[in-house]
């Protein structure tokens, strides 16, 4: 009996869910992926790009060519999602799949903030990466501000190490000094997330470097004219040059498809990652996991990776009778990029009570080593 399996994005959570259903499924079951971009970047590698170590094509493929062989890609925009009967309107087609895996990822919304997409840069997109390399190319001086739009966003190393690869960078340059490097962040501190500790060193880290961190300042607005950062605490700052990380929210179809709740992305069972409809799972920044230390899983590609092999070999035991369950235990690692060739990495099990159970190790040549391979794999391996 054929069936079918409908992934819905091209992420990393959606490419390691269709590559490993591909492998563990006969050839008789089908394996549809959509995804409405023509390329997959490895998001992880935005930030080298930032600052001139990579390019657009190093970092990203085609969609159909990062597909493993015999999975079915579909490109368009996903409209509608009917999670009752497993099934997506993309296009002028309606889709069906015997099990649904949603890995729609984190839309960006600079708009929610008043004048921050005309004053800034991203730092989470191609286009964003890419404008940010060549206007530190022309720094010479001045007030460079680097913002988190919310306390809660994917990736929670990226911009403290962005605030680290620029400060090297300008060093590099001979222009440190005429450069003021701020970081505004909506959270308490860095990395919240991976406990107090952690927090505390990455912190440390970022002033040693004359990197200026000011906690809980959310942004309100921003004036692209006066350039001028306008706070919910009262406090303003001025910048020069202005790098982002945007609001995040879930796309439009999966709210409509009644599939989020208050926290504006889809519940999921932490060790299965199945939704509240029958054979529909999520994986990845679309979901939250809440912890017991109040905060939500990160939405990270180590955590959409894990999460998606997980799913992926329980739709395959459940169809075939083969193999064990698994169950998705929390644990993930990310490296810190601190420039110069060097990288600490952060590692544990994030579902450890009453704390996530981290490790942070120094920054080496070895992690930056390791930061190259797993990029290597990434792009270039079909799992």
């Amino acid at each position: 009996m054929e069936r079918t399996a409908l992934v819905l994005g091209a992420g990393l959570g959606g490419m390691v869910a269709a590559q490993t259903l591909r492998r563990l499924l006969p050839k008789s079951d089908r394996v549809v992926l959509v995804e409405r971009e023509a390329r997959h970047v490895f998001p992880p590698s935005l930030l080298w790009l930032m600052v001139g170590k990579r390019s657009v094509e190093a970092i990203s493929r085609s969609t159909e060519h990062a597909a493993r062989s015999g999975i079915e890609v579909v490109r368009g925009e996903v409209a509608a999602i009917d999670p009752a009967a497993k099934s997506a309107r993309v296009g002028d087609r309606t889709l069906r799949g015997d099990a649904l895996v949603i890995a729609l990822g984190a839309e960006y919304a600079p708009q929610a903030i008043p004048g921050l997409a005309e004053a800034g840069l991203c730092l989470y997109t191609i286009e964003g990466a890419s404008a940010i390399r060549d206007a530190l190319a022309r720094v010479e001086g001045g007030r460079l501000a680097i913002l988190t739009a919310a306390p809660q966003y994917k990736c929670p190393a990226a911009p403290y190490e962005a605030a680290l690869l620029i400060d090297h960078q300008l060093r590099q340059r001979g222009r440190r000094d005429a450069v003021t490097i701020e970081v505004y962040a909506a959270e308490p501190g860095p990395m919240m997330v991976a406990g107090p500790e952690v927090s505390a060193v990455v912190r440390g880290m970022v002033e040693a470097c004359g990197i200026g961190y000011r906690a809980e300042h959310q942004v309100k607005s921003v004036d692209p004219q006066a350039r001028r950062i306008e706070f919910a605490n009262g406090a303003t700052a001025g910048f020069d040059l202005l790098l982002y990380v945007p609001p995040h929210r879930a796309p439009e179809a999966v709210k409509a498809a009644g599939l989020t709740n208050e926290s504006g992305w889809i519940p999921v069972d932490r060790h299965t990652l199945a939704t509240r409809f029958p054979g529909v799972y999520a994986v990845g920044d679309i979901t939250v996991i809440p912890l017991k230390m109040g905060r939500p899983l990160p939405k990270a590609g180590v955590f959409a990776h894990g999460q998606a092999e997980t799913v992926a070999h329980n739709i395959a035991r459940e169809w075939t009778g083969r193999g064990e369950e698994k169950r998705f235990a929390g644990t993930g690692m990310c490296f810190i990029e601190t420039g110069g060739g060097r990288a600490g990495i952060g590692s544990g099990n994030f579902y450890a009570e009453p704390l996530p159970a981290v490790k942070l190790r120094s920054p080496s040549v070895l992690w930056h080593g390791a930061k190259v391979l797993y990029e290597k794999y990434w792009l270039y391996s079909k799992f």
